[in-house]
C-alpha cells in the first residue's frame, strides 16, 4: 500500500492507537503501601487491570489496523460478519472512546489516586472515539496527510506519448522538446527550428476532415477529494476509490470521463474530473 494515501484522519486514528499501546505501560493507579509508607503504582498490564487492557488498548489497534486495510482497497470485497472493514474500524473506534472514558473517569477504587497512564488514556481513548466517525466528513481529516511528490521532469528530447486518443480538455497537443517533456518534435537540423508545414502560395489550404486527430498523451494526476471509479461497462457499479495523495494514470479519455488506471491494475471510469492535478 501506497503511505501516500493515508488521509488525516486516518493518521488520527492510527496515532491514536499507537500513543494508547504507550500509555498502557505508564502508571495508571498509584497507592501507598500502608506497612512500608512508599507509593506503588499499576499499570494496564497488571492482572488486576485487565480488562481495561483489551477493551481500550488492543481495540485501538485493532481499529487502527481496520482503517490501515480499508484505505488500501484490496479487501473491499470483504465483509466480516456484514460489515466492512471501514465500518468496524469506526464501530471498534467508538467502543474504545466510550470504554476509555467510562475506565478513566467513573473507576475510582478506594485509596488510589490516577496516574499519567489513566489521563493519557483518556485523552486518546477521546482521540480515537472522535477522528474515526468524522476522517470521512470533515474536509480536514480528509487532507492527505503526506503531500503528493511532483513528478521529476525528464531531460531534453526523453520521453514517448504512452497511448493514442483525444487530448483532454480541448486542449492542443504539446509538441516535445525544451520544456514539453513527454512527446516527439520534428525539428529541421539545419536552423534548429521547429519544423512546420505551409500551404504554397495560391494554393487552396486543405479541409479540416483530412487532418489526423490529436494524440492523448497519457499522465498522472491526483484527486482533490475522494471520488468514485466506475466500471468501463456503463453498468453504473463503482470498483474503487480514487483517495487524495495517490497518483493514478489517465489512459484515455470519453467526453468530460477520463479513463483512470489505480495502481493494482484496476481500470475505470472517473466521471468527476474536475479540480484534478496534473504531473
Amino acid at each position: 500500500m501506497n503511505i501516500r494515501s493515508l488521509t488525516r484522519g486516518d493518521g488520527a486514528v492510527i496515532g491514536a492507537a499507537v500513543l494508547l499501546l504507550i500509555s498502557s505501560f505508564l502508571p495508571f493507579f498509584s497507592y501507598k503501601v500502608s506497612f512500608a509508607g512508599a507509593e506503588s503504582s499499576q499499570n494496564l498490564w497488571h492482572s488486576g487491570l485487565f480488562p481495561i487492557l483489551p477493551s481500550v488498548t488492543l481495540a485501538a489497534l485493532v481499529a487502527a489496523a481496520a482503517v490501515f486495510l480499508a484505505r488500501s482497497g484490496q479487501f473491499d470485497d470483504r465483509q466480516p460478519l456484514g460489515l466492512s472493514l471501514e465500518q468496524w474500524g469506526v464501530a471498534i473506534s467508538l467502543f474504545v472512546g466510550w470504554t476509555a472514558v467510562w475506565a478513566t473517569l467513573f473507576n475510582n477504587p478506594d485509596g488510589v489516586s490516577k496516574g499519567i497512564g489513566n489521563w493519557l488514556t483518556l485523552i486518546f481513548g477521546v482521540v480515537i472515539g472522535v477522528a474515526a466517525p468524522l476522517r470521512t466528513r470533515l474536509p480536514a481529516l480528509q487532507a492527505p496527510l503526506l503531500n503528493a511528490p511532483r513528478p521529476a521532469p525528464q531531460p531534453y528530447g526523453a520521453g514517448a506519448p504512452l497511448t493514442g486518443g483525444a487530448q483532454p480538455y480541448g486542449a492542443a497537443p504539446q509538441q516535445a522538446g525544451y520544456g514539453y517533456p513527454g512527446g516527439a518534435q520534428s525539428v529541421d537540423p539545419s536552423y534548429g527550428q521547429a519544423a512546420q508545414q505551409t500551404t504554397p502560395y495560391g494554393a487552396a489550404p486543405q479541409a479540416a476532415a483530412h487532418a489526423p486527430a490529436a494524440e492523448f498523451t497519457a499522465f498522472w494526476f491526483a484527486v482533490p477529494v475522494p471520488r468514485p471509479l466506475y466500471a468501463e461497462d456503463g453498468s453504473g457499479a463503482q470498483i474503487a476509490e480514487l483517495t487524495p495523495g495517490t497518483w493514478y494514470l489517465a489512459v484515455d479519455q470519453h467526453g468530460q470521463s477520463l479513463i483512470a488506471q489505480t495502481q493494482d491494475g484496476r481500470r475505470g471510469v472517473l466521471q468527476d474530473s474536475s479540480g484534478i492535478q496534473r504531473g
